[in-house]
């Protein structure tokens, strides 16, 4: 831990010492809430977001906020190790064309509805009404990777191993659950005469009511659709390898994610946590922080410190926005920082320079940030980068 501020309702207890002052804002806000649960924890990766900074975790008594949780419900990482230890220059460039061809990026999605077995089991007993809405575009959506941030990377590990890692979240249904439900949450929050300024973009749902209880349900479905997407997209990227490499074989695969709440026990009490852009770091769990796509990522092994109600970051976090990434950064010298290391990358015009390596802070500062709540397992260095 860097530093605690102790001047606002509830302490702030932050893991980096830089700061954008309209995070900062968004932190004090968080502190001053009526229900925060004991302080507010700020991992190293921390920038502006919406009501709440992304790499922020909130722990509150019997409350739930949709913007606590963010647009992109259920979004992670998963990561597997391969038996090969080398991939040539030519095997990887094909690697790379056939994941192309077989993952839908962006905008995309499967022209055909994939099987139905592979999304999570809808209940009966669970009144679900964006889910049911959206649950045929879903059937296209799994196994796409989206944008944005999402990537699919090749890595060299230093265990030795070449290492397959996917970035991905729960595509249009968690946006479209998580935008319905804070609409929910601003219109009760005005009903109720809520002393919460609308300004702050915190509206809330006491875990009592029937629509907080709605999306709980809503929410964990989309955390459950995310991990589908992962592993279908994994699963398919296996088969790619297995079609190019010979004798290729495969570890299990890690998963976690890093934008839900939900309830858990800290300082003996039970509360609900809001991970957004926090990865869960309970002792001798593992999990997945990734760098840039010029930089290296973290296979790592919680601390479980209970400080940071056992969490640690979710990736390096941004430097600047998208906009000011595409009108600052110099595309040619974003372009010679991938070239150099060798990596296959796809960054060729001004509009791709929001995911460039300066566009996010430096890997290894973040770490060193927080070698208090996780150990390092294995560094990731990338080969092939495959972008939304």
């Amino acid at each position: 831990m860097k530093k605690v501020i102790g001047d606002e309702k509830r302490p702030i207890k932050l893991w980096l010492e830089i700061i954008e002052d309209s995070a900062m804002q968004q932190i004090r806000n968080l502190a001053n809430l009526p229900f925060t649960f004991r302080h507010v924890a700020i991992m190293p990766d921390c920038h502006s977001g919406y009501g709440m900074p992304i790499g922020g975790v909130l722990a509150t008594n019997g409350t739930i906020i949709p913007n606590a949780v963010g647009v992109d419900i259920g979004c992670g990482m998963c990561a597997l190790k391969t038996n090969y230890e080398e991939i040539s220059r030519n095997d990887l460039q094909k690697i790379v064309d056939e994941i192309k061809r077989v993952v839908p990026v962006g905008f995309n999605w499967h022209e055909q509805a994939q099987d139905e077995q592979l999304l999570p089991l809808r209940t009966d007993k669970k009144e679900m009404p964006i889910v049911n809405e959206q649950y045929e575009k879903a059937l296209h959506q799994v196994g796409t990777l989206g944008g944005g941030n999402h990537f699919i990377e090749i890595q060299k590990g230093n265990d030795g191993f070449i290492w397959i890692m996917i970035h991905s979240g729960s595509r249009n249904l968690g946006k479209r659950v998580a935008d319905q439900y804070n609409k929910v949450a601003v219109d009760l929050n005005a009903k109720w005469f809520s002393s919460i300024p609308k300004e702050w973009e915190l509206a809330f749902l006491p875990i009592q009511t029937d629509e907080a209880k709605q999306y709980l349900d809503e929410m964990k479905y989309c955390v459950e659709f995310a991990f589908a997407n992962r592993k279908l997209m994994m699963e398919n990227i296996k088969k790619v390898f297995t079609g190019i490499l010979t004798n290729v074989t495969f570890g299990d695969m890690i998963n976690i994610a890093h934008n839900y709440a939900a309830w858990e026990n800290h300082f003996n009490q039970n509360v609900i946590v809001h991970r957004k852009g926090a990865t869960r770091a309970y002792e001798n769990e593992v999990g997945i922080i990734p760098g840039s796509m010029g930089t290296k990522s973290f296979i790592v092994q919680g601390l479980g410190n209970p400080e940071s109600f056992k969490s640690c970051s979710h990736g390096a976090g941004r430097t600047m926005g998208r906009k000011q990434a595409q009108r600052t950064l110099d595309l040619s010298a974003e372009i010679e920082i991938m070239n150099r290391q060798g990596i296959i990358h796809g960054i060729e015009s001004i509009e791709q320079l929001d995911e460039a390596p300066t566009a996010y802070k430096d890997i290894r500062t973040v770490m060193e940030n927080q070698s208090d709540l996780v150990s390092i397992l294995v560094e990731l260095s990338p080969l092939a980068v495959i972008k939304g």
